[in-house]
């Protein structure tokens, strides 16, 4: 299709909107219905309207809007782990620029009112759709979403949620399993694994690649070189002083956040240990801080942007009425080398 402006009105011409609907095989008035947003079409016919008025290199408010109503999305975002959750903000901001649409930002269910029910925290009625980043909600409060006809993406659930639910999250069972292989490869057989809560799915996922590591590589599963913590640096910090006191101590010690690879680094430190001579340390997530620690943290690293960017195309084809070739969307992880890994030092080198 040849490319055609839009009036100065802001209105499709007669012209175009002739040859739009010659292309889709449907009426002008039915390409007038599409851009008016009446609820009398179909969806297939819908989005191909819109593909071949996007094609036409017509771009207005009225175009991006044609499938929804007030152009806002409830963004939600918890109050902890905000380094993560802000990555994600700025993919999901650059994405919403495309469809002429506006992010709102709403407290996550530990904000300032956790007492409202999600779809208040979410100003339904006053946003088409919404964005749930790290989501902690209960099961109670997700089915009460997914009974109304409001539409909405997690990104990175902290909680197991219903399979009909749409997620976008990072391949934590690969990225795992990668990080522990390289441990492995570079000759540890004694590798530690500091775990936030036992619930949280990135915790399962990420345990679940680690000791699918392990066993390929046909080492055995030993419950006492795993500790589970509430997640943060205070309680790795303490789990890893545990695990470096006890009769087999780690050469390497895999840590699912670098929150918590801050702790191992405090604890061997404290043991006036050196990193990576003596002690390994591998965390996950690739925040900032990785590049900025002494020594500079080996890291398995999240595609945070990726996260927000895909979340919003997903949103974006609820709201068009498009079908989704997968409710779980997985991307990618990246284990980013540095200077906290290394082979384990002969005299520490310990077998079972």
């Amino acid at each position: 299709m040849r490319q055609r402006k839009a009036t100065k009105d802001g209105q499709i011409g007669r012209g175009a909107m002739r040859e739009i609907a010659e292309h889709a095989g449907v009426s002008i008035a039915t390409v007038s219905r599409v851009l008016n947003n009446r609820p009398d079409v179909s969806a297939a016919t819908r989005s191909s309207v819109l593909r071949l008025v996007r094609e036409s290199g017509y771009v207005s408010s009225r175009v991006a809007r044609a499938s929804w109503e007030t152009g806002l999305i409830a963004l939600s975002v918890p109050a902890f782990r905000q380094g993560p959750a802000t990555e994600v903000m700025a993919g999901a901001m650059a994405a919403i620029r495309d469809h002429n649409a506006r992010l709102v930002l709403c407290g996550g269910d530990d904000g300032a009112d956790p007492d409202a029910s999600p779809r208040a925290r979410l100003l339904e009625g006053m946003t088409d759709g919404a964005l749930l980043v790290l989501p902690n909600e209960s099961p109670a409060e997700i089915g009460a979403l997914l009974q109304g006809s409001f539409p909405f993406v997690a990104i990175d659930p902290v909680v197991p949620l219903p399979e009909s639910v749409p997620v976008v999250a990072s391949a934590n069972w690969a990225g795992a399993k990668n990080a522990a292989e390289y441990l492995i490869g570079l000759g540890h057989t004694h590798i530690g694994l500091i775990t936030g809560p036992g619930h949280w799915c990135a915790t399962a996922d990420r345990r679940a690649g680690y000791q699918a590591a392990l066993l390929a590589a046909g080492l055995p599963l030993v419950p006492g070189v795993v500790r589970e913590t509430d997640g943060g640096i205070e309680g790795a910090a303490r789990a890893a002083d545990q695990l470096l006191a006890s009769p087999h101590v780690p050469t390497a010690i895999f840590a699912l956040s670098d929150g918590m690879a801050l702790g191992v680094l405090r604890a061997a430190r404290e043991r006036g240990l050196a990193v990576p001579q003596d002690l390994s340390v591998v965390g996950f997530d690739d925040l900032e801080m990785a590049g900025i620690v002494t020594p500079t943290l080996t890291s398995v690293r999240q595609p945070f942007q990726g996260l927000g960017r895909v979340g919003v195309e997903t949103l974006f084809r609820l709201l068009q009425g498009q079908p989704l070739h997968a409710r779980r969307v997985e991307l990618s992880t990246t284990l980013v080398l540095r200077e906290s890994t290394g082979p384990p030092h002969p005299i520490s080198f310990l077998t079972f």
